[in-house]
């Protein structure tokens, strides 16, 4: 069995179903719930959840597809006055330590999340990313995100970060 076989035979067994919104979803919810979690954790953390982080998060939760920061100041800039770009990526950057947004590298740009993820390869998640309505899905891929550091690992490399994206097309709009 090759080892692309192996990979998916291991990863079959903890993977779910994507969390993809469904177009109809109660959107103001999900946002104050997503609000509530970033309170909770920053709270948790005995860190600050300031008003512009606040706003950041806000303006990446008004849509489910991920946001470049400059389209993250387009959104602020409808409500506040515009903020200068490295206001904008200190609180991405504080958002992103505390694992309420993901980068979604191959976009350059960012996502909000409200799940709790650990910092380690066991919890790393696969973005799906869909090319047609730009939402995001996550799955858990720990088991092929081990397999993969461990081969960099064999081969003398000493992995620090796993991100994998995969493009395609969503439930959604396959329908």
């Amino acid at each position: 069995m090759g080892l692309a076989a192996k990979l998916l035979q291991k990863s079959e067994m903890t993977l779910t179903k994507p969390t993809f919104p469904a177009p109809d979803h109660d959107h103001g919810r999900c946002t104050a719930e997503a609000i509530a979690h970033a309170e909770e954790v920053c709270a948790r953390r005995a860190q600050k959840f300031t008003p512009i982080r606040r706003q950041v998060l806000q303006a990446l939760l008004s849509s489910h597809r991920p946001l470049g920061a400059y389209e993250v100041i387009d959104e602020l800039a409808k409500s506040i006055p515009r903020p200068a770009p490295i206001t904008v990526y200190r609180a991405l950057d504080f958002l992103m330590e505390n694992g309420l947004v993901h980068r979604i590298e191959s976009r350059n740009a960012f996502l909000a999340c409200a799940h709790d993820h650990a910092h380690d390869e066991t919890s790393m998640v696969a973005f799906l990313i869909c090319d047609h309505c730009g939402s995001v899905g996550e799955i858990p891929a720990a088991p092929v995100a081990q397999s993969l550091n461990a081969a960099a690992r064999a081969s003398g490399f000493a992995p620090k970060l796993s991100v994998v994206e995969i493009a395609g097309t969503c439930a959604h709009c396959q329908k």
